[in-house]
């Protein structure tokens, strides 16, 4: 198995300003060389709760520079808008393949702290997407805080990504969270949080990460700062920690029931 380059976006994010931050995207992946690009949370408009004034929709402008994207860097283009279909919002993690193909993942746990459960429906199953041989688990922001969850059921997944905007006050419990579900899971773990001020005048510090099957750092993106990354992962070096470590065979079998 090769290994595979992932890039981190840690984005200054304009308040719900999808042409601002669809033009800085260009502009920060111009040129750029990887297997898979993950951008921020909501990454065209920050983490806001004015969904009618700001959704998307699957064939909307905002998947079209995903897709076009993707074709012209022949990478991945991942990251999570808000959705429209029928009369439901979803914060949906979109999965953009280069051959034009989309996968995607509905938010699980809505910030009910930010009245996302009023705005959003949630959604219903999990989903690990395959590329260039390796597994993805896609997950969005407060996800992290809920381990069962993404627990990593006979290693159904090599990587867990977090896409969020999750505000400085609480990067702690980010920083030590991310690290817990790599250690917990055997599994790379890459999490991708915004930087600024939004509308509501709360700050993101970023520090976004990529941790190994340890929980340690492969790459730790410096706080405030809108920077990308790019961080190689070995399948070599997984595989061989798990054959040597297999806590895996011993976690508890269980279902997950609403």
């Amino acid at each position: 198995m090769q290994d595979i380059k992932v890039t981190i976006v840690q984005a200054d994010l304009k308040w719900q300003d999808k042409t601002a931050n669809i033009t800085r995207f260009d502009e920060l992946l111009d040129g750029l060389i990887s297997d898979v690009v993950v951008l921020p949370e909501m990454f065209a408009t920050g983490f806001s709760m004015d969904v009618e004034k700001n959704f998307s929709e699957m064939n909307g402008p905002e998947h079209d520079w995903m897709k076009k994207a993707a074709i012209n860097l022949n990478t991945v283009i991942c990251g999570s808008l808000i959705i429209k279909e029928g009369e439901n919002y979803f914060n949906r993690f979109l999965w953009v393949t280069p051959d034009g193909q989309t996968e995607y993942y509905d938010k699980r746990h809505l910030f009910r702290m930010a009245d996302e459960n009023h705005s959003f429906v949630a959604g219903q199953s999990n989903k690990v997407v395959e590329y260039k041989g390796w597994k993805f688990a896609l997950q969005v922001c407060y996800d992290l805080r809920f381990p069962v969850w993404s627990r990593n059921k006979n290693l159904a997944y090599d990587i867990v990504l977090y896409v969020a905007n999750w505000p400085e006050r609480r990067a702690h419990a980010w920083k030590s969270l991310l690290r817990a579900r790599a250690i917990e899971n055997l599994a790379y773990c890459v999490g991708v949080n915004r930087v600024g001020l939004d509308g509501n005048e709360i700050s993101y510090s970023g520090d976004s990460v990529a941790l190994d099957f340890l929980g340690q750092d492969l790459s730790a993106l410096p706080a405030h700062i809108e920077k990308l990354e790019s961080v190689t992962f070995n399948y070599k070096n997984l595989v061989e920690y798990r054959e040597k470590f297999p806590a895996w065979k011993d976690a508890d079998d269980f279902n997950i029931t609403d």
